[in-house]
């Protein structure tokens, strides 16, 4: 019987392999965290110092970047004058209510589609699931038009109502694969208890807690990093805080300072939440990947 070419740990092709993988880490992280941290940097810099730069080739000129005085104008000017306060309170509305919404009826249907059994049921699916897959910009036009009829464009309801027209399809076919990957018997057992139909469901919604989460989180991303609905559906009454962004870019004037904090305040929060829930949104993810 031939004998089997097993890759010991310690084998120099591991090591190489170790070291491969540990140079793509780094430079991973440097490709990802440098843009990251340069923005927040030039946040706290005069216009003056955040141009101050090297000559071309001149590597011992990089201090330049750390040479300056730490200013706050920039942020005092976000929520002082151009109202941001109001544009962040717009994207965390937008985001949770979407989230929430598609949550709620996103686990209705996907706890049907996954114990039901009814003609159609598979070609049902495929259709909920295709219609998550229309480019934004194929249905943006109708959708507008319906929205202005019904006198939603420009309105916070307006575009929690875009937002979860895209959001709650892909809760249904996220969801369907966590309920699936839950023994049937749990609920049998509530329901030869004396339990209904809607007890036996919330008697298994701690089960699927961390899935739920990891799709209120991915729902929370769509909407708060949003830039098509938010401009479109949500111009006017319900600006959020990519469009208030992309409006610091003026013909006459290109506030560079302004752009910077607002970067910093539009991206931090997700980072924040992504620190905070990072094991659940992992579990979550993973726990309809195999089934029992």
């Amino acid at each position: 019987m031939a004998s089997l070419d097993v890759v010991h740990y310690d084998s120099p092709r591991m090591r190489i392999l170790r070291f491969g993988a540990g140079i793509f880490l780094v430079l991973y992280l440097l490709w990802t965290l440098v843009p990251f941290f340069v923005m927040f940097v030039s946040s706290f810099k005069d216009l003056l110092a955040a141009f101050n730069l090297p000559e071309v080739g001149d590597w011992s000129g990089i201090t330049l970047f750390f040479d300056f005085t730490p200013t706050f104008k920039h942020y005092v000017s976000l929520f002082v004058d151009n109202n941001f306060s109001t544009y962040i309170a717009n994207s965390l509305m937008a985001a949770g209510g979407s989230a929430v919404i598609s949550v709620i009826f996103g686990s209705l249907a996907a706890y049907s589609l996954s114990r039901v059994e009814f003609a159609g049921k598979a070609d049902l699916f495929f259709w909920i699931i295709s219609t998550r897959m229309a480019p934004v910009v194929a249905v943006m036009v109708p959708l507008y038009s319906i929205f202005r009829a019904l006198d939603l464009v420009g309105t916070l309801p307006g575009l929690i109502l875009a937002y979860t027209t895209f959001n709650l399809p892909f809760a249904i076919w996220i969801l369907k694969g966590f309920f699936d990957n839950v023994p049937y018997a749990i609920e049998e057992a509530q329901m030869v208890d004396g339990s209904t139909r809607i007890q036996a469901f919330v008697s298994i919604l701690p089960l699927v807690a961390p899935g739920i989460g990891a799709f209120v989180v991915l729902c929370i991303l769509f909407a708060w990093n949003d830039f098509l609905f938010a401009a479109i559906i949500g111009s006017g009454g319900a600006k959020t805080l990519p469009v208030a962004t992309r409006e610091l870019v003026q013909p006459q004037n290109i506030q560079w300072g302004a752009i910077m904090a607002a970067g910093v305040v539009t991206t931090m929060p997700m980072i924040l939440l992504g620190l905070v829930i990072r094991k659940y949104l992992v579990t979550g993810l993973t726990m309809g990947a195999v089934k029992e």
